[in-house]
């Protein structure tokens, strides 16, 4: 039998890249800690660390087994939420990665409303532009823009018709001018950010006669969006973003939109998780709760 605190000494010790690290997380002794591996190594019938006195690190059969490890763990854990659902609860704990303007500027106060709801609901929040690995991070759930390219992951649509939008401060268009076409973009600043792996720097809209792409110039990148942002409100240059990440500027006048009338790249925004099982009623509830918001911006 393979003890499933066996396996939370396995993840946990990946996670922290050390036994000792995982024992004081979980509050055990090393020995303990380290008799829990062995037990599963022998259960399993191989070994899942390469072993120094200096480093931790997953074997190749450690690589293969640990996202059902997780897997296994997870489904436990919603086990439980489905009981504590039965009675007309949400409860247990939920880590959630999401993109860093979209986090900072809607989702924390969403989140917020959220754990009002359900006082019982504990919450982890990775606030961060780069991808997030639901297979290695210790994480249940991602909110992504666009779709994502591994088909394994499940995705739950929360905003599928969200689109991008091309905007800059009134007092950087007073100075440089209102573009008039997606050509016009090579005379002006664009603020760059890191998508993925590389930078987003191949713009395309949707015009009556088709799509236009442009490959745009300027002197700011970052590989923060919100930064991008925030460069864009100070009057630096033209942004090309999420309209859910601008909507409440749009509407402030601290931002004012270019080419009104031409359709941007679309930008579906998503929940997702590495299973179908991991659907859980609390991941269903947090799922309806943000498209009814993601619906009113």
């Amino acid at each position: 039998m393979i003890r499933p605190d066996d396996l939370t000494v396995f993840v946990q010790a990946t996670d922290a890249g050390s036994l000792s690290a995982a024992a004081r997380e979980l509050g055990l002794t090393p020995a303990v800690a380290s008799s829990a591996i062995r037990r599963l190594e022998q259960a399993l019938g191989r070994r899942l660390f390469v072993r120094s006195t200096r480093s931790l690190r997953l074997s190749d059969d450690g690589e293969r087994y640990l996202p059902h490890a997780r897997l296994t763990l997870q489904s436990l854990e919603d086990g439980r939420h489905a009981l504590e659902h039965g009675r007309g609860e949400i409860a247990g704990e939920l880590r959630l990665s999401a993109p860093s303007d979209l986090g900072r500027h809607l989702l924390l106060s969403w989140l917020d409303a959220f754990q009002l709801e359900h006082p019982r609901l504990s919450l982890q929040l990775r606030v961060s532009d780069r991808l997030a690995d639901l297979y290695r991070q210790p994480l249940d759930l991602a909110i992504r823009y666009g779709v994502p390219a591994d088909s394994s992951l499940v995705a739950q649509p929360l905003a599928p018709d969200n689109r991008r939008v091309l905007c800059a401060a009134p007092g950087y268009l007073a100075r440089y001018g209102m573009p008039a076409a997606p050509e016009d973009l090579r005379k002006h600043r664009c603020l760059r950010y890191v998508w993925g792996d590389g930078v987003h720097e191949r713009w395309s809209f949707h015009l009556p006669r088709g799509v236009q792409t442009v490959e745009v110039e300027g002197d700011r990148i970052s590989d923060d969006a919100d930064v991008v942002r925030r460069w864009a409100i100070a009057g630096h240059g033209l942004v090309y973003k999420s309209r859910l990440d601008v909507a409440g500027d749009l509407h402030a006048g601290r931002l004012k939109q270019v080419f009104p009338t031409a359709h941007g790249e679309p930008a579906p925004l998503h929940l997702v998780c590495a299973h179908r099982s991991l659907l859980s009623p609390l991941v269903q509830r947090l799922r309806d709760f943000l498209r009814e918001r993601c619906a009113a911006v």
